[in-house]
């Protein structure tokens, strides 16, 4: 083939460190703006954003020629020390060392934007831990319980 055709969309979930609620609605809007700006850098596009208190959505498209694991780590890396330079919380990593990574097929492209953007919903009834519990159980990954909260 002369060329190389590609369509990489992930759904990348991270949480703040212990879950704890430092989303605070001040800094929302700009950090998500941050969180897209990061991705774009990296070269790849934030098709969107959301979450809550304690932890983030992102559906994002790629080329094939980067690292997914490099962009998220830029991502996370970048705006904690943004979120830093804010105060939030100062000295100290803002969010946990580990991130879910699940692909998204084209055909579910909307869906998943509504997921991400209808998270207050879904957490009327559930936890973010309960939430990723499920998503790593659809996508059948193996994980332990008690290392989701480190």
């Amino acid at each position: 083939m002369p060329h190389t055709y590609s369509k990489l969309l992930y759904h990348v979930v991270f949480a703040t460190k212990h879950r704890t609620p430092l989303i605070l609605p001040e800094i929302k809007d700009p950090l998500y703006s941050k969180l897209r700006r990061l991705v774009q850098e990296k070269g790849g596009e934030a098709v969107e954003v959301g979450g809550m208190e304690d932890h983030i959505h992102l559906l994002l498209e790629c080329r094939p020629r980067f690292s997914l694991s490099s962009i998220v780590q830029e991502v996370k890396g970048g705006s904690s020390h943004w979120l830093q330079e804010l105060g939030k919380p100062a000295g100290e990593s803002f969010w946990q060392g580990g991130y879910g990574i699940f692909t998204v097929s084209e055909s579910s492209r909307e869906r998943t934007r509504r997921y991400i953007q209808d998270q207050e919903i879904h957490h009327r009834n559930r936890s973010s831990r309960d939430e990723l519990i499920l998503l790593l159980r659809r996508h059948r990954i193996p994980f332990d319980p008690d290392r989701l909260d480190d």
